[in-house]
């Protein structure tokens, strides 16, 4: 537990103010480090996020922009963690411009109208066909578990939390003051280690949102648990990509809002 808040936080001396009094504490601090992505000797994107696990999130998230089809894409990985920085060898046969990752677009898929907020979004996203079965005892279960390991979180309450399950078991965790990074960090563990997405749920600390629908769709998972509230966009985009969306688990209970079929006694 020490272990991983050292990776996470830093400490800071802060002014508190309490009961009419104003004194010295240190604080811990949630860390932020930016980190500049470069393919092949271009300069890709640069993401902001906790320092650890880079690796794993590194190839989630360029699985999930589609630049890489698999991890088998990924050739080298160097990183300069002075400079914040990697270089990143890939087999891929693409032209990387900023244009193709910061276009809006609607596309249609399936007869469907799918409201995207970037173009990869529209070629990388995927209706979730096949997904387990969780028991309501399971939802609760999950979230528990993902609760207790969030060390970070309850230090510092600056962080998001995600984990993967299969059969009821905690496979995977991440921390990141980034959801989108602690998701890519989830998604790259599962490409190293050839995990399919079919067997896999996500529990996850933040809200249900639109790009979270999204970044679940791209990792192919359908199954989404939550202890937060979903937003409109989030649920319209849910039914569209058949992922199931469970929101609010807290204290024994729980809302299901999608696909509610996958959701057992």
């Amino acid at each position: 537990m020490e272990k991983e808040l050292k990776r996470h936080t830093t400490e800071r001396t802060v002014i508190s103010y309490q009961e009419g009094q104003f004194s010295e504490k240190e604080d811990v601090i949630a860390l932020e480090k930016p980190l500049t992505i470069r393919i092949n000797q271009i300069e890709f994107a640069t993401v902001v996020c906790t320092p650890d696990h880079l690796e794993d999130m590194v190839i989630g998230f360029l699985a999930s922009e589609g630049v890489i089809r698999s991890y088998r894409d990924i050739e080298e990985m160097l990183f300069n963690k002075n400079q914040g920085i990697v270089n990143v060898k890939a087999s891929i046969n693409m032209s990387l411009t900023s244009e193709t990752y910061t276009r809006r677009v609607i596309s249609s898929c399936c007869g469907k109208s799918r409201h995207f907020y970037l173009e990869s979004d529209s070629r990388t996203a995927r209706t979730i066909m096949n997904a387990p079965t969780l028991t309501a005892a399971e939802c609760l279960s999950n979230m528990m578990a993902l609760q207790e390991q969030s060390t970070t979180f309850k230090s510092t309450g600056g962080v998001h939390n995600a984990a993967i399950f299969r059969n009821g078991e905690m496979i995977a965790s991440r921390t990141d003051i980034g959801r989108h990074n602690a998701l890519d960090k989830l998604y790259g563990y599962a490409l190293k280690n050839h995990i399919h997405p079919s067997v896999l749920s996500v529990a996850f600390s933040g809200r249900i949102s639109s790009e979270v629908v999204l970044k679940l769709s791209k990792m192919g998972i359908g199954i989404l648990l939550s202890k937060s509230a979903p937003t409109d966009l989030a649920l319209q985009l849910a039914e569209d990509l058949e992922i199931t969306t469970v929101g609010f688990i807290r204290r024994g209970s729980f809302n299901i809002y999608t696909k509610s079929e996958r959701i057992i006694l």
